[in-house]
């Protein structure tokens, strides 16, 4: 279960917290309903839904403990970070906790969106959960230590000798442990991605590297003839006697790939498979019907009855130019065994929608909907706050939010979307391309505070439909966009409702559109908005949006 710890609060927000002084915007509940065509109707039984976590949730990395799996994946700036979920099945999956949910641990302030949490990897030993991984532009790379993988989380331990990102760790059966990662080349890089996979021997106890263990394993990717794009995001298994190394390869866009490489020795030589890449899309029409793309980013498995399964990365654009709001998402495949070489899509083979599942594991119990076309209602009356809501840049949560008598209030704040700082604003990942969400909210009384819903890409990449008390006493419903500059409004229009206010955004494919009034009888607000200018591919970076309620404090001269 989500344990609710003191240093945890901020996320798991008791309702009793303190008083929190006004301005403070009043919100009464929020339901998000999912719509996606290709998830109609569910699976058959025997088989299952790819992705198996919608929205987003990239890099996944997965450890089997007995006969439970867990997967982490990045967050970014994102708070709490690094989401930890559990299953028994590979299929049905429950959000158990964070590995950061302490802002005292982490600090991401003024980070951008799309820094902070990058591509975490678990690993268990001798009873004991480990997860490495990088805070980009913010401290590096790190381990951090749990016995349970709910928590408590140990804080991080830095490891400053590592240069670069994305680092694996592998605990061989001889007792020694490695540290494998993402880092520059030897010497000048040859071309201008070029890139290259290190390896250190680790201490498991003291939680470091060992100093001159540095070793480099592959220089440059699979095919360095072709100067392939960003070789990164090892990850080191030992099967039959083997050692095998899959990467990452060419990017993170429509280039994605996975590689394997082998060898007889952990230190290497590492030779690449004649047969690479084992997994990527890019060889398949961007037009094609209901297409996965951008896949890679591969983690691998065994079950206890002995077959392997990768969970990784891929998008699910909802055009030929590749546009996507939900961010990078985690599909499931089994892996295939080909005169000792592991493969999980053969050459122009299309990702599978509902593949057979995996056979002989038991239901997960208290799964989560985390694919297909969920519901997901929050009416604030519970003991904490859900998991599922994520803020930006950490920091203490009670500072601004708290729940009480079946309310989230919101304290108001300066800090903006369309910055750097700590806005008060709570996210819920939009987790499919079509879809609804109606946020219910008391019409803010207080001058100069601004309260309403938030459908938030990135710093320059964002909606807000709010509300707010004209001078003259009347309530105003405001529709701003940030395309890459300031907000700029686009429609607005002033409600005669006294009660609760709806606002309501419905996702339809390359729309947006936004609706204000009293529930149930909300109305549309201004044309709908272009929703490819809160995509990945227009926006740039490495998240999905995410939406939910949000104060402001409006500042004179503010938009």
């Amino acid at each position: 279960m989500i344990r609710p710890r003191l240093a945890a609060a901020l996320w798991l927000l008791a309702a009793a917290g303190p008083a929190l002084a006004a301005p403070e915007a009043v919100f009464e509940a929020f339901e998000y309903q999912g719509a996606d065509p290709v998830f109609e109707p569910p699976p058959p039984p025997g088989r299952y839904q790819n992705p198996i976590i919608a929205g987003y949730h990239p890099d996944p990395s997965i450890v089997r403990v007995g006969a439970d799996f867990y997967m982490v994946h990045s967050s970014f700036a994102h708070f709490p970070a690094l989401p930890v979920y559990h299953s028994r099945n590979l299929v049905d999956w429950r959000l158990i906790g964070h590995v950061f949910d302490d802002p005292e641990r982490l600090d991401l302030a003024g980070l951008g969106t799309s820094r902070g949490l990058f591509a975490p990897t678990i690993r268990h030993h001798e009873g004991r959960f480990y997860v490495v991984g990088t805070v980009v532009d913010g401290g590096g790379n790190f381990v951090v230590t749990a016995e349970d993988p709910a928590g408590p989380w140990s804080a991080p331990v830095w490891l400053p000798e590592v240069d670069g990102i994305d680092p694996d760790l592998f605990f061989d059966d001889d007792g020694r442990a490695w540290l494998t990662h993402n880092g520059p080349p030897p010497g000048e890089p040859r071309w201008p991605t070029h890139r290259a996979i290190w390896q250190w021997a680790f201490d498991p106890e003291a939680l470091r590297v060992l100093p001159g263990s540095a070793e480099l394993l592959v220089d440059g990717g699979s095919r360095p003839e072709d100067e392939p794009a960003w070789v990164e995001g090892p990850h080191l298994y030992k099967i039959d006697g083997r050692y095998y190394l899959l990467c990452a390869e060419g990017g993170t866009e429509e280039n994605h790939s996975e590689v394997v490489f082998r060898a007889d020795h952990v230190r290497g030589p590492y030779h690449p498979y004649p047969g690479n890449p084992i997994l990527t899309q890019r060889d398949l029409p961007p037009d094609r019907p209901a297409p996965i793309a951008n896949t890679g980013h591969a983690d691998l498995v065994q079950t206890p009855a002995g077959e392997w399964w990768a969970v990784f990365l891929g998008v699910r654009p909802y055009d030929a130019a590749g546009h996507f709001n939900t961010g990078r998402e985690t599909f499931l495949l089994p892996v295939q065994w080909l005169d000792g070489w592991p493969r999980i899509v053969a050459p122009a083979t299309p990702v599978p929608w509902r593949p057979p599942a995996p056979r002989g594991l038991p239901a997960t119990p208290g799964a989560e909907a985390t694919t297909g076309n969920f519901r997901w209602r929050d009416d604030f009356d519970g003991p904490r706050l859900s998991g599922h809501w994520v803020w930006l840049r950490g920091g203490d949560a009670r500072d601004w939010a708290r729940l009480a008598d079946g309310r989230l209030i919101l304290r108001a704040r300066a800090d903006r979307l369309d910055g750097r700082g700590r806005p008060a604003f709570l996210g819920r990942r939009q987790a499919h391309t079509r879809f609804s969400a109606r946020l219910t909210l008391r019409p803010p009384a207080a001058p100069g505070l601004r309260a309403g819903l938030a459908v938030y890409y990135d710093e320059g990449h964002h909606d807000v439909l709010g509300l707010r008390r004209l001078a003259d006493g009347r309530l105003e419903a405001r529709l701003e966009r940030a395309d890459g500059g300031p907000p700029r409004m686009v429609a607005r229009r002033v409600l005669a409702a006294t009660g609760p206010i709806e606002l309501a955004v419905d996702g339809r494919g390359r729309e947006l559109a936004y609706a204000a009034g009293a529930p149930g009888r909300a109305e549309p607000l201004g044309a709908p908005l272009d929703a490819r200018a809160l995509s990945t591919v227009h926006a740039g970076g490495f998240v999905g949006v995410i939406l939910g309620p949000y104060a402001h404090l409006e500042t004179e001269g503010a938009p």
